[in-house]
C-alpha cells in the first residue's frame, strides 16, 4: 500500500458528493490537494474548513483544456509537482433521446468525456515525472444502460474506455491509471434528480435487488480511498458492481433488460413529461453553473 502523506491530489469535481468526501479523507491522511469546480460557493467553504496550509482551490471547467493546464501550472508552482489525479467531474442530464436538450447533451459529453481528456493531457507531464496515478472516474452505466440516461451512459461507457486505452500508454512511464465504477450513491446529483423527477424514483423501484438501493457517500469515499493507495486499476463501489463488469454481455441482452423493457413505457413518457414542464435537461445546480 502507497501512503498517500505528503502527496499532491489534484481533484476535479471537488466541491460536492464524491470529490469533497475524497478531499477530507484524503487532507486527513496528510496529502495536499488542488481541488477544482465550477461551484465557487462550497468549493470556498470547503477549503475553509480544511485550512490552506495544504490546500489549493481553483474555479475552473473541465471541458476547457486551457482552464486545467492552469490548474496543473498552478499545482506545480504551489506543490512542486502532481502524484494523484481523480478525474471525477461529471453530469447528467435527463429525458429521451427524443426530449433531451441537445445542447444538455453536448454539455454531458463535454464534461464527462472532454473533461476527463483535459484532466488528464494537462496533468500527464507531471504525474510522468512522480510516476504518479490517476483515476478516471466512471459508472455502473458503462455495464448497463437505463432509459432517459443515454448521454450519461454513453459518456461513461466512453471514458472506461479512455481509461484502459490510457493505461496502456502510460504503463511503461511508471504511471498507473485507475477506473471507478459505481452504483447510485447519495450525492447532490442523485439527490437533485430525485427532487426533479418523480420517474426516476420511480425507475430505481422498478430495478430488481441491490441495484435499486443507493450507497452513502461515506462508504464510496472510503473504498476509493483504499483503491487509490493500492494504485488498483479498477474500483467498484459497491463490492457488488464488479460483477456487472463480467456480466455486461448479459446485461444488454433482453432478459437482463427485462425490467427495464419493462418498465420504460410507462416511465419514459413521464419522465419526458416532467423534463418538458422543467424546462431544462439538466440538475438546477448543473443548469445554473453551465458556462
Amino acid at each position: 500500500m502507497t501512503s498517500v502523506r505528503g502527496k499532491v491530489v489534484v481533484i476535479t469535481g471537488g466541491a460536492r458528493g464524491v470529490g469533497e468526501e475524497l478531499a477530507r479523507r484524503l487532507h486527513a491522511k496528510g496529502a495536499s490537494l488542488v481541488l477544482t469546480d465550477l461551484d465557487e460557493g462550497p468549493l470556498a467553504a470547503l477549503a475553509g474548513d480544511l485550512g490552506e496550509d495544504r490546500v489549493l482551490t481553483v474555479v475552473a471547467d473541465v471541458s476547457d483544456l486551457k482552464s486545467m493546464q492552469e490548474v496543473a501550472e498552478q499545482a506545480v508552482a504551489r506543490f512542486g509537482g502532481i502524484d494523484i489525479v481523480i478525474a471525477n467531474a461529471g453530469i447528467a442530464s435527463y429525458g429521451s433521446v427524443l426530449v433531451v436538450d441537445p445542447d444538455a447533451f453536448r454539455r454531458v459529453l463535454d464534461v464527462n468525456i472532454v473533461g476527463v481528456f483535459n484532466t488528464v493531457r494537462a496533468t500527464l507531464p507531471s504525474l510522468i515525472d512522480r510516476k504518479g496515478y490517476v483515476l478516471v472516474v466512471s459508472s455502473l452505466a458503462a455495464f448497463a444502460a437505463a432509459p432517459g440516461m443515454a448521454p450519461y451512459d454513453a459518456s461513461k461507457a466512453g471514458v472506461e474506455q479512455f481509461a484502459n486505452a490510457l493505461r496502456l500508454e502510460a504503463a511503461h512511464h511508471g504511471v498507473g491509471v485507475g477506473c471507478a465504477h459505481m452504483s447510485w450513491i447519495d450525492t447532490p446529483l442523485v439527490q437533485d434528480t430525485k427532487s426533479d423527477l418523480p420517474s426516476f424514483v420511480a425507475m430505481l423501484e422498478s430495478l430488481p435487488g441491490p441495484l435499486s438501493r443507493t450507497t452513502s457517500v461515506q462508504e464510496c469515499g472510503e473504498v476509493f480511498v483504499k483503491g487509490i493507495e493500492r494504485r488498483k486499476d479498477r474500483i467498484y463501489c459497491p463490492r457488488w458492481v464488479g460483477l456487472a463488469r463480467w456480466f455486461k454481455p448479459v446485461l444488454t441482452t433482453r432478459i437482463g433488460q427485462a425490467s427495464l423493457l419493462k418498465a420504460a413505457p410507462k416511465i419514459l413518457p413521464q419522465m419526458d413529461a416532467e423534463v418538458t414542464a422543467l424546462k431544462r435537461s439538466l440538475g438546477a445546480r448543473t443548469h445554473g453553473l453551465k458556462k
